[in-house]
């Protein structure tokens, strides 16, 4: 153990400089109640600040049951890792086995109880949108109201997605109830076919030919633009003769027919107007 000597104080007027003779390295150390009390050597004073500045093993697994890491724990009470896990560990062995527990339980529908369970019906909704199922973590954690909370989380692409469930022990396994949209969409796989459908068929639009309506042609059926003639009378012959037939019998280009418009008297008196 090196032996240091103070310096000064430091210019927040919070630390003490203290520095290695040997190698003139320098460090802060923070003037504070234990500095004090050990100057004075005050051990009862300093056992009291010990206990003030850790966390009681019952906070602690109240902590970690409520849902918080190792790592929020320690940080929030000043104390090292290793020492939060100690109290930590029952309590987290607890919430894995209650996430288990969840995953074998039965989500609660209208008409009573779904017969396959959570993790087989979140599986199937996961192989349907094409994700990897093994990549998801389940957790679990008591509420504030002291309910069972069972949590999945997973990434798809760039996003981080969680789901929450109700999780009521029972007979049968208990039940589960979707707490938010993500946990009730995956609770209906069928919610999945539509985007899959979708993004196939914008596969398909990018590949194939396009109608106006900007879908593949054999989507829609394909519409050909072209005149449709209208019936002529060629003195007298027969209208029904095609119009290239006409043609080459040298009756030449047919004229366009326009549509005949009757006068207004016309229309008064019910009559056909021979105009045009």
């Amino acid at each position: 153990m090196r032996t240091l000597r103070v310096v000064g104080l430091h210019e927040d007027g919070k630390s003490i400089v203290c520095e290695d003779p040997e190698r003139r390295e320098r460090f802060l150390l923070p003037a504070d109640e234990r500095l004090r009390a050990a100057a004075r050597g005050d051990l009862a004073r300093l056992g009291q600040i010990e206990q003030e500045s850790t966390m009681r093993p019952r906070e602690i697994q109240a902590r970690i049951r409520a849902g918080e890491s190792v790592e929020e724990v320690a940080a929030a009470a000043g104390m090292s890792k290793a020492r939060v896990e100690r109290f930590a560990y029952p309590v987290l062995a607890e919430r894995a086995r209650t996430a288990e527990l969840a995953r074998n339980a039965h989500p609660a529908r209208e008409d009573g109880p779904d017969v396959r369970t959570l993790d087989e019906i979140v599986a199937h909704s996961f192989a349907l949108r094409g994700q990897d199922y093994s990549q998801a973590t389940w957790d679990a954690w008591r509420s504030n109201e002291g309910k069972w909370i069972v949590g999945l989380k997973w990434q798809a692409g760039r996003s981080d997605n969680r789901a929450r469930w109700a999780f009521s022990p029972g007979a049968h396994g208990g039940t589960v109830t979707a707490l938010d949209e993500l946990a009730e969409a995956l609770l209906d796989p069928d919610s999945y076919r539509l985007p899959r459908a979708v993004g196939q068929r914008d596969e398909l639009q990018r590949g194939a030919g396009h109608t106006v309506a900007g879908l593949p042609t054999r989507d829609r059926a394909t519409v050909i633009e072209a005149p449709i003639p209208a019936s002529v009378d060629l003195d007298g012959e027969d209208a029904s003769t095609s119009l290239p037939e006409q043609a080459i019998a040298g009756r030449g280009k047919p004229k366009k027919s326009h549509p005949t418009v009757p006068a207004w008297e016309d229309v008064l008196l019910g009559v056909r107007s021979q105009r045009g």
